[in-house]
């Protein structure tokens, strides 16, 4: 379990570690040194010396710790930095504990204060549903078995079984805005409603139960309108606002990994009503872009300085990087259909100039690639990738792939070739 040498911590870990002894089982504490604090050497000695006491006393239970390193970026607050790098050096220790569950000592005040600080920060339910009792993250499971208990019961056992802790001055500190709440706002809120932390963890547990919906409404719409992770806008727009919105928001976390910033949100959900086509920024890798009713994920621009003519040796299988034309070209064997080895040992690569004709299959008219594209529904920006050409003669186009005309001359095993944009 999670172990800072705190007050809520200690007691958990103590009661964990008398149920363990019943089962025969032993107990990991894990402590991270965060190293931001002057205190911290002092918190982990502190750490050390109870582990210690309490296994001689027959408890069993055992330290195991780390050290984060670094501090957080420029701009970055110091809670979000510590709070992330603490999880990951937690899964770490647990897995190498062999563990399958981390414990985690919050507590109902600290739930109602959650759910305050994503009001605050106009969290919707997923904010405002705070922690989840357990979580599957990291292959482990992170559970909170002291969600629904009152702060006063914690003290209560720390009393009865006269065990020592170490106090975080930073739990007051105004300079972090759970101090600020916790010094300020809770003495304020708690003397005009006596309830409020029972009520905000009640309002915490119908927020998780509304996310929970939402997610299953948003799958549900998703499985008509996403396909090949690209969504049909015109299906989109068809639901109602509400249902726009949560479809939109889950189909971006599925695309990123994360949540999407609200303001790229407010964007969307303002143009692609009546987008034909567009594109919309994330950050400095990667776009939105709406082509042919479909969105999709895109880089987040076009090369802006075209590379001049050169030539490569593509007569190797692998990957060949081109970072100057923001991408790279996959060069892999296969049984047939494929380009003789031979025709890619001295490839030009260049820019489209404009009437380079290519051919897509074996006796069809080679056309213009702009009408290639369009038949293929390239966009615009997805057009910026080398031509290869071998021997004057055109053989592979970023989208479209190899020219039909080298297909019907190679025979036997041969090469294909992919384009892989960096995005």
């Amino acid at each position: 379990m999670a172990y800072s040498a705190g007050r809520d911590s200690t007691a958990l870990l103590h009661a964990t570690a008398r149920a363990a002894r019943e089962l025969g089982i032993e107990v990991v504490a894990l402590h991270v040194h965060h190293g931001l604090m002057a205190q911290a050497d002092t918190w982990l000695q502190a750490a050390t010396q109870q582990c210690q006491r309490w296994r001689k006393a027959g408890l069993p239970v055992r330290l195991a710790s780390a050290r984060l390193e670094g501090k957080p970026p420029k701009g970055e607050s110091v809670e979000a930095w510590a709070r992330r790098r603490r999880r990951v050096a937690l899964a770490r220790l647990a897995h190498e504990a062999g563990a399958n569950v981390i414990l985690l000592a919050h507590h109902r005040r600290d739930q109602a204060e959650t759910v305050l600080l994503q009001a605050l920060r106009g969290a919707g339910p997923a904010g405002l549903a705070a922690m989840p009792r357990t979580v599957q993250r990291d292959g482990l499971c992170w559970a909170r078995p002291w969600l629904e208990q009152p702060r006063e019961a914690i003290e209560a056992y720390l009393r009865r079984y006269r065990l020592r802790h170490v106090d975080d001055d930073s739990n007051a500190d105004p300079r972090f805005a759970r101090g600020r709440l916790r010094m300020s706002v809770w003495p304020a809120l708690l003397a005009a409603f006596d309830d409020a932390e029972q009520t905000l963890a009640a309002a915490a547990r119908r927020a998780h139960e509304a996310d929970a919906l939402l997610d299953e409404v948003a799958a549900a719409d998703l499985a008509t309108l996403a396909d090949d992770d690209r969504l049909d806008v015109a299906r989109w727009r068809m639901l109602s606002a509400a249902r726009r919105a949560n479809a939109l928001r889950a189909w971006l976390r599925r695309a990123l990994g994360r949540g999407a910033p609200e303001t790229l949100m407010d964007r969307l959900l303002a143009d692609l009503p009546h987008a034909a086509q567009g594109r919309w920024p994330i950050d400095t890798m990667r776009s939105v872009a709406l082509y042919r009713g479909r969105l999709r994920m895109a880089a987040a621009t076009s090369v802006s300085d075209t590379p001049g003519p050169h030539t490569i040796d593509l007569s190797r299988t692998g990957v060949h990087p081109l970072p100057q034309w923001g991408g790279a070209i996959e060069v892999r064997r296969v049984a047939s259909g494929g380009v003789p080895v031979a025709a890619l040992k001295a490839c030009r690569l260049q820019p489209r100039k404009g009437g380079e004709q290519f051919q897509t299959r074996a006796g069809s008219v080679p056309r213009s690639l702009k009408k290639q594209f369009q038949d293929a529904a390239i966009p615009a920006w997805e057009r910026d990738g080398p031509l290869v050409f071998a021997g004057g003669r055109l053989l592979f186009v970023p989208g479209l792939g190899i020219d039909a005309r080298w297909l019907a001359e190679g025979s036997g095993r041969g090469m294909a070739l992919r384009w892989l944009p960096a995005a």
